[in-house]
Formats: structure tokens, sequence, C-alpha cells
């Protein structure tokens, strides 16, 4: 039914089977967003679609732009931004904020097990089959020790809030997780629209980010140097991230390079400037493992530098993330986080799961196969929302082909419960009101030498069409800033 405290919110309809996080189960709004409340309730629409428009021309001057392909063409659109923010208490962020750490640190461990003594695999914790079969798992990478001892520099953990009011994580992307760009952008977008806003809350900044991107970075420098010289890599300005990997050299301070401006020389890593080679200790990739050496792994990429790895296994530069750390964001390794938590940390699971189904088992083949409807099924290898199947949202025929598709390779798929993703109130141009619109939240930790960080606020990610679970930008998802309260 529609909200009437006030004239912005006039028209929102609450749907009372999904858990509002402005609004309790009697239809007042929240404490925590009382204030904030008031501040919108003031502007009537009219003066909302001028601000609305007034954060989109920010997003469009400042270049905050990314790509989405289909079969045809590639398209690059403003990245959409709803002006109303999402907010965390100081008690839920710290619930969070350990529980990233905690599944960072486990996976660290877990990463370097594998790739050495195998342990876990050895005493049946984790299939060892699931590991040789994984796309992700790179034997080049066994008994190479990474500078530091950190393969999982930068994680992206995405969780949600559940009806139940418990967070829950959904996945953990530790290959190269994007979207930290996008979290300070909307910060200055927000600030640039709406400044008086931050006068009644006291929010955490989300702008010390790349200073400490760089002094993790610097943490696990190869041995032997004082200065590290750092350099994001990048594929080249039709990744559909450039933005982000341009903005976040400029933050930290250091060179934004292609493969082709670095060269391998007795296994030393230089770039090349006008006043002749730089050698390079440190490298921020955002290069996919099969494309940063051309010797090692693909032969016909252009995008890496000949001669990288070997001079990575040596130890005379860092790569960050390490290559291959994508075996345990595999969708299936997920399945069995509480069990790799337990096994290297001896503790519980802060933040818990979401029951998941391997495909591979023939039993969990069997439920999938005959409970598509109420699940949703998932590649184990894909990224950006790419690859999801909705069981109620297909039609018998579209049943029939995620089937065969499961079939066919029931290694590559899991399945979960279909999961209601908590709501919150979101502009939406086309009715230019407030509507209720699924959320996620994509935490970013980085973890260094003897320190981690984990930046105070996240990436608040919002499917824009009505009823959808997808949040992702690719899938035409949008973002909200992410307060997160000062105690």
């Amino acid at each position: 039914m529609p909200v009437q405290d006030s004239t912005i919110f006039s028209s929102y309809e609450r749907n009372h089977d999904l858990f509002d996080e402005l609004y309790d189960n009697n239809g007042k709004v929240k404490e925590i967003y009382q204030k904030l409340f008031n501040l919108y309730g003031a502007h009537s629409i009219e003066d909302y679609m001028r601000l609305n428009e007034k954060a989109k021309s920010s997003f469009f001057n400042q270049g905050i732009t990314f790509q989405v392909y289909d079969d045809k063409e590639m398209q690059e659109k403003i990245f959409p931004f709803d002006l109303f923010p999402r907010i965390i208490d100081a008690g839920e962020w710290d619930v969070i904020e350990k529980g990233a750490i905690q599944r960072s640190r486990a996976l660290n461990l877990f990463l370097h097990d594998i790739y050495h003594d195998k342990k876990i695999l050895k005493q049946g914790v984790v299939p060892l089959e699931l590991i040789s079969s994984s796309e992700n798992y790179l034997h080049q990478m066994m008994d190479v020790d990474p500078p530091g001892g950190i393969y999982n520099h930068i994680s992206g953990t995405d969780i949600i809030k559940h009806k139940d009011g418990n967070y829950y994580v959904l996945e953990d992307n530790i290959r190269c997780p994007s979207g930290v760009s996008y979290v300070i952008c909307n910060r200055t977008a927000l600030k640039r629209a709406l400044f008086g806003v931050f006068n009644h809350y006291e929010t955490h900044t989300v702008t010390n980010y790349a200073e400490n991107l760089l002094d993790l970075l610097e943490s696990v420098k190869p041995k032997g140097v004082d200065s590290p010289n750092t350099v994001v890599i990048t594929p080249g300005m039709y990744n559909s991230a450039f933005y982000e990997h341009s903005y976040l050299a400029k933050t930290m301070g250091v060179e934004l390079v292609e493969g082709r401006d670095l060269f391998v020389e007795n296994d030393f890593v230089y770039m090349r400037t006008i006043k002749g080679p730089v050698k390079v200790d440190i490298i921020y990739r955002r290069i996919d493992d099969k494309f940063i050496d051309p010797l090692e792994f693909r032969a016909d990429s252009a995008l890496g530098v000949p001669g990288l790895f070997a001079a990575y296994k040596k130890g005379n530069v860092t790569l960050a993330n390490a290559p291959g750390t994508g075996v345990a964001d595999d969708k299936a390794v997920y399945t069995y986080m509480p069990e790799i938590i337990k096994y290297y940390l001896d503790e519980a699971p802060i933040l818990n799961n979401v029951h998941t189904y391997h495909c591979s088992r023939p039993k969990e083949l069997a439920y999938v196969l005959e409970h598509i409807p109420e699940l949703v099924i998932k590649p184990v290898d894909e990224a950006g929302g790419y690859g999801i199947s909705i069981g109620n949202r297909l039609t018998k025929e579209e049943i029939t082909k995620v089937k065969k598709q499961i079939q066919e390779s029931p290694r590559k798929y899991v399945a979960q419960p279909i999961m209601s993703l908590s709501v919150h109130p979101t502009y939406i141009d086309e009715t230019n009101s407030f509507e209720q619109r699924h959320v996620d939240l994509r935490t970013f930790t980085i973890l260094g030498k003897d320190k981690d960080f984990v930046l105070k606020g996240g990436l608040s990610r919002v499917a824009l069409k009505r009823g959808n679970l997808i949040v992702n930008s690719s899938q035409g998802g949008g973002s909200k800033d992410t307060w997160v309260l000062k105690s």
C-alpha cells in the first residue's frame, strides 16, 4: 500500500513480504533513517528531478562509465546512480567487516595450501577433484611463494540482507573485483547535489581507499626493495572497467600502463619512459590470468608482458592479485567456505553462506533438476551476473534448456534458493517516483603483510528493474552511496 508520510514518498508502495530497509514492519520510518527521511521529504518531486539530473551531469562530466557487451555490439553507458543513500549502523557494520576479513584471510591460507602441501585436499575436507577440475587452477603456481605471502590482496565480498534481517554472503570475488571507484564517485556526486545532508550524520569517509591500497600493496613489495615503484596494468580503454583502472592509478599517484609499456630483462620488469627504462616492483593487474604473459599462458595475448611470470616466480615483482586466485572464488568452492574457515582459522563463519547445491554431487543434481522453478542457477566461473537463471522467471522451454545445460556439464553449475534480497527506496526516472528495489552490498577488503583494511562503505548495487534480483551494472543495475555511521 502507498506510504503517505511526505510529498516525495507519497506514492511509495511497500510489499510487506519484503524486508524494507527504510520502514519497519509497522510502516514507520526506522530511527536510523528518520533525519534523512525528513530532509528528503522537504523536496518536491520536481526538486528531486532537478537534483537527479545534477547527479547525472556529475557522472557524465567525470567520465564515469562502463561498457556493456552483447552479441552484436559494445555500448558505453553512464553508471546509474540513486541519490537516496543506504545507511548501515556501526554495530551491523562491525559484523560485516569482521566477516569480510575472516573470509579473506581464510581464502588466502586456502590458496597457499592448495598450491603447496594440499593438506585440506589430502584430508578430504575439500575434494581434490573439485580443485583439479577448476579452469582457474594454475599448475604454474605450484610452490610459488608470492611476496609477503599474500594471494588475494583485494577481495570483493557480495553480501545480501535477507527478509529475516540477517546478512548472507552470495559469493567471493578475488580475481579482479571491480566497483570501488563507483563507491568513491557516488559519495562525490551526492555531496555535490545534496551537501547539507552530511551535516546531520557522522559517516565514515570512503575517499581513503587509494592511500590504503597503495600502503598495503607496498607492504608486500619484493625482498631487497626499499622504495617500490607501483603501476596499474589495464587491458586498455575498451575494457568494461577502464574508468576504474585509470581512476585508481590517478588517486594512488602511480602510472597506468598497458602490456606494451612494460618489458622484462634478466627477470626484472621495466617500464618504458621518455627518460629510459624504469624498474617496476609492484603491479596491480586488471588483466586476467591467461593474458598476463604470452610465454607462459595464451601465446596469442597482446595484452600481457613476455617473461612477466618468470620474473614473478623469482620474487622480483609483486602481482596483485596473484595468478591462480580464481580457483578460490569458484562458486563450487564457495560451498565449502564454512569448512575452509574452520580448517584454517578454527572459527565459525561470522557471515553465513546461502545454502548452495553443487550439481557435480549426484543427489544434489537430482534435487536441482526437480526444483529449478524454486532455484537460482549459476555457472561457477562467470561474473557480472552473466549466465544466471532465476527459476521462477523461466518459461517451460527455458527450464528444459537449463536442465540440458546442467546435465551436459554438472561441474559448471551450482544452485541456490531464491533469496529475498532486502529492498530500498530508489528513484525511478520512468515514473518520477520512489519505488522498492532490491539491493546487495559489495565490500572491499585489502590484505597486507601484517595488516588489513576494509573500506567503510562498500558498493550498494540496485536492481533498477521492478522485481529483478540481479543487481550487476552489466544487467541494468545501478548503485547507491553507502553510509557507515560512526559509533
